[in-house]
């Protein structure tokens, strides 16, 4: 007896830290469908999951729990029952890591399933989308997503699938998600050339629908792959549980900063970039649900909901951001772990319904700690 409440009283002790912890514990998920939306108690606030990748990008679950990550350089990781593999899951020889540009978005097919019993699921595509930067032997910048399948604890067969997304050093948006209509999103730059999202013909400053094989979706407002226009850099895409589209934008760059977004997105509106900005109206032209400011920067990229908030990374806000819903309007946006972890990437939730973030320290604008960049899995009923 008295051995069974030591051991109760050293779990309430660990359990109750709120301090990062490290170790391949951290990683075991419960995938069940049916389970609530909460998060665990008996998990501590953050621990750390993998450590020392090379600027990850984007996340992916797989079915049996495992995460894909992309790194920007070109490589694709896989984690393990909290464990980093050395080898990578695939080079992407065509990618090229320019400014903020090189491997970006990652996604899964919706037809991707999870073997049962042990038995190979023949059902599965094995379909995994991904978002890159590349240059064409004319040396002009660009951007495709391809496809790939994985077999084997590889990724082999490169398909493009949308091609010839202007690209430049900057601005070249990147994710990618398929959303609850089993169709493909996909969050373009204005590569920085700022009239480029008005014109209804470029694939720049945008979000593209398109099938899986990334043909013009049913029901395209402009009957091409444009889903809606007049936007800089979207970095974030997610959806509550109407189905509401929700995305995160960054806001005009250099000595003035500011005016980072948060959008809830339809088809064929017009999110106002370059025209408008914050709080600014023009006909025809639709503003923010939620804006950082004149004088505050996110630089939002991932972003999920869960439970009524939007979480997103901020890069040069060196946060995790909450912005709480009410309805489809933000009625708080609250900051988590200010400058704890350096520039945060991407935000995922995991199918344990806790939240998955990666650091950005390492993409040239950080500064690194001696175990960046990281993937870091945090308790959101724990968060403040």
């Amino acid at each position: 007896m008295i051995l069974i409440i030591v051991v109760i009283g050293i779990w309430y002790v660990n359990s109750k830290g709120s301090e990062i912890k490290d170790g391949s514990d951290s990683a075991a998920i419960t995938i069940n469908s049916n389970e609530s939306r909460s998060a665990p108690n008996d998990f501590p606030e953050v621990s750390s999951l993998a450590q020392n990748l090379d600027t990850p990008w984007g996340m992916v679950f797989l079915p049996d729990g495992k995460i894909l990550v992309t790194e920007r350089k070109g490589t694709v990781r896989l984690i393990e029952n909290g464990s980093l593999k050395d080898e990578p899951v695939a080079l992407i020889s065509n990618s090229q890591e320019i400014g903020e540009g090189g491997l970006l978005g990652i996604e899964l097919h919706p037809g991707f399933a999870k073997a049962s019993s042990g038995e190979p699921n023949f059902s599965s595509n094995n379909y995994i989308y991904l978002y890159y930067t590349y240059q064409e032997s004319s040396g002009s910048t660009l951007n495709r997503v391809v496809r790939m399948k994985y077999l084997d604890g590889k990724l082999n067969n490169e398909e493009v699938i949308v091609d010839k997304i202007p690209g430049s050093a900057n601005h070249n948006g990147g994710r990618i998600k398929f959303g609850p209509d089993k169709l493909l999103y996909i969050g373009t730059g204005d590569a920085q050339d700022p009239s480029r999202a008005q014109d209804i013909n470029s694939l720049s400053g945008k979000i593209l629908r398109v099938t899986d094989e990334g043909k013009p979706a049913p029901g395209n407002p402009y009957d091409n792959l444009v889903y809606s226009l007049g936007h800089r850099n979207v970095q974030g895409l997610t959806w509550n549980q109407d189905g509401t589209l929700f995305t995160t934008e960054h806001g005009r760059s250099g000595a003035l900063s500011g005016y980072d977004e948060i959008n809830q997105v339809e088809s064929g509106k017009n999110y106002g970039w370059p025209e408008i900005q914050g709080d600014q109206t023009k006909n025809n032209m639709t503003v923010p649900i939620k804006h950082s400011g004149a004088t505050t920067t996110w630089a939002p990229s991932g972003i999920a909901y869960l439970n009524g908030s939007l979480y997103f990374g901020g890069l040069r806000g060196e946060s995790l951001y909450q912005a709480i819903l009410s309805g489809n309007e933000v009625v708080e946006v609250k900051t988590h772990f200010k400058a704890k972890f350096g520039r945060i990437r991407d935000v995922v939730v995991g199918p344990d319904n806790m939240l998955y973030i990666s650091t950005s320290n390492l993409d040239g604008r950080g500064s690194p700690a001696k175990s960046d960049d990281q993937i870091l899995k945090i308790n959101p009923s724990k968060l403040q």
